[in-house]
C-alpha cells in the first residue's frame, strides 16, 4: 500500500507540474516576452565579428579583377546567367537593370562591347575578341546535380540525355571539376563554379565541401525556391522541411548560409554568390529573395532571366515586353544594391535584434546599418526590435528606403511591421 501511494503522490506531482507548464505555456503565447536590451559597454565589446573573405579584398589576388574595379569599395557583383551580347543596345538593356557583370555569355556574343560599358564577364572560355572585361573563368555549372559526387571516369558529356560518368550508375562530379578546371588558360583570373541541389541538400556534408573547396575563388548557389516545381518535395525529403516553409525568400538565404559552412570547411573562405531565377516570381519576390541572400552573407547576385513560363517564354525576360514588372523590380533593387555597396563591402557582427529575425549589422562611415527581415516560418505582422545601447546616443534609427525616423524607447525597442514572407527593412543608427 505505501508503494501505491507513492505511485499516486508521483503521478500527481508529475500532473501538477505538467499543468502549471501547459499554463505558463500559454500564457507566454498570450503575453509577448520582453526583449532583452544590450548592457554591454562599448561596441567594439558588444559585438562579434562574423567571419567572412574580407569582402573587396578577397579579390585582390586576381590582376584582372583589380583591373576591372573589382576591390573598389563601391563595387558589388551584380551578374546575369547566360546571356547574350551581340548588339550595343542588349549592353546598354543590362546595365540600365544594374547589371554590371556576366556569367557566362552564348556563342556569337562580342566582349569588346563589356569594355566599351566598361561591363565584365566570368566566361567558361576565351571569346573571340576577349579582353580586359573578363576577370575570370567558369570551370562548371551545377556538376553536382548532373555529374554527382565522385571521382569516376567522365564521358564528356553533360546534362541527363547521355551518360555522364563510366561505368554507368557511378558519379564523376570531382573529376569534371578537376579536368575543365585544368583545361582553363593559365593565370590570375578568377576561377567560378555554380551549385545546385546537390550541394544545397542531396548530398551529404563532406562530399558536398569538395565541391565547393579545391577548385574555386567564386562559388554559387543555384536552387529555385519560389519557381521550381519539385522542390518543395524534395526539402521535404531531403531537409524534413514542412511544405508551408519552402517557397520563401528566407530559404534563398538559407541555401547561402550552407553553402558558406560548406566553404568554412577546409579553412579558407571565398566569396558566395546567389543565383535567383527570375521567371514567374513578383518584383518583391525577387527583393525578399536577394535580401534574405545579402544578410546570410553572399557577396554577388546573378539573375537567370530565361523565361520558363508560357506566357514569358523567351530568352531574357528582363529585355522583353512580358519581363516588364520584373524588370522594374530588378532594376530598383539593384539601385538599392549599388547605393549600399559600400556598406555591403564591410565586416559584418553578430547580434540578436530579435530572435524572430534575419538580420545583419555592418558598420560604415561611423554609422551603423540594420538589415531586416523575416526569418523561415514566422508569420509577418508587427515584431519588437532591440538596438544596443551603445549604439546611438539620441535614440533615432532611420529607415533608408522609405525616409522615415523611428524613436526607440528607453530600453532601445522600437516596433517594426513586416507586412509579407519577403517584406525586408534596412535602418541606418547614427552615432
Amino acid at each position: 500500500m505505501k508503494v501505491r501511494l507513492t505511485t499516486i503522490a508521483q503521478w500527481a506531482a508529475l500532473l501538477t507540474a505538467a499543468a502549471v507548464a501547459v499554463g505558463g505555456w500559454l500564457w507566454l503565447r498570450s503575453v509577448p516576452p520582453k526583449p532583452v536590451a544590450s548592457t554591454l559597454p562599448a561596441l567594439t565589446m558588444a559585438l562579434r565579428a562574423v567571419p567572412w573573405e574580407g569582402g573587396p579584398a578577397a579579390y585582390a589576388g586576381s590582376a584582372a579583377a583589380v583591373k576591372a574595379g573589382w576591390t573598389r569599395p563601391g563595387f558589388f557583383p551584380v551578374g546575369i546567367w547566360f546571356a547574350s551580347v551581340r548588339t550595343g543596345r542588349e549592353v546598354a538593356l543590362d546595365r540600365a537593370a544594374g547589371i554590371n557583370t556576366y556569367v557566362e555569355l552564348t556563342d556569337g556574343s562580342r566582349p569588346e562591347l563589356l569594355r566599351q560599358s566598361g561591363m565584365t564577364a566570368l566566361t567558361s572560355r576565351r571569346l573571340p575578341g576577349a579582353g580586359a572585361e573578363t576577370v575570370g573563368w567558369l570551370i562548371a555549372d551545377k556538376a553536382d546535380v548532373w555529374a554527382g559526387p565522385g571521382n569516376g571516369q567522365w564521358t564528356g558529356a553533360r546534362g541527363f540525355t547521355r551518360p555522364v560518368c563510366a561505368p554507368a550508375l557511378t558519379a564523376c562530379g570531382y573529376t569534371v571539376l578537376r579536368t575543365l578546371a585544368e583545361r582553363l588558360p593559365k593565370g590570375d583570373r578568377l576561377r567560378y563554379a555554380s551549385f545546385g541541389k546537390g550541394v544545397a541538400y542531396w548530398e551529404e556534408e563532406a562530399q558536398a565541401a569538395k565541391f565547393v573547396n579545391g577548385y574555386t575563388d567564386v562559388v554559387a548557389a543555384d536552387v529555385s525556391w519560389y519557381g521550381d516545381a519539385n522542390v518543395c518535395a524534395e526539402a521535404t525529403r531531403w531537409l524534413q522541411l514542412p511544405a508551408a516553409r519552402c517557397r520563401l525568400a528566407a530559404n534563398y538565404g538559407a541555401t547561402v548560409e550552407r553553402l558558406r559552412a560548406l566553404d568554412a570547411t577546409d579553412g579558407r573562405r571565398q566569396p558566395v554568390y546567389a543565383i535567383i531565377a527570375l521567371s514567374g516570381l513578383t518584383p518583391e519576390q525577387v527583393g525578399g529573395a536577394a535580401m534574405s541572400a545579402l544578410i546570410h552573407g553572399a557577396r554577388g547576385i546573378v539573375y537567370d532571366a530565361h523565361g520558363t513560363r508560357p506566357a514569358c517564354e523567351v530568352d531574357n525576360v528582363l529585355r522583353r515586353v512580358c519581363g516588364k514588372a520584373v524588370r522594374r523590380g530588378v532594376a530598383e533593387l539593384d539601385r538599392r544594391i549599388k547605393r549600399l555597396a559600400p556598406v555591403l563591402n564591410t565586416q559584418s557582427y553578430a547580434y540578436d535584434f530579435a530572435p524572430e529575425l534575419d538580420t545583419m549589422l555592418k558598420r560604415h562611415d561611423g554609422a551603423t546599418y540594420l538589415f531586416a527581415m523575416l526569418g523561415r516560418g514566422q508569420a509577418p505582422g508587427r515584431h519588437v526590435l532591440t538596438v544596443p545601447s551603445d549604439l546611438s546616443a539620441s535614440g533615432r534609427v532611420e529607415e533608408v528606403f522609405e525616409k522615415r525616423t523611428i524613436q526607440v524607447d528607453k530600453a532601445g525597442h522600437f516596433t517594426e511591421t513586416f507586412d509579407a514572407e519577403h517584406s525586408y527593412h534596412v535602418y541606418r543608427i547614427a552615432p
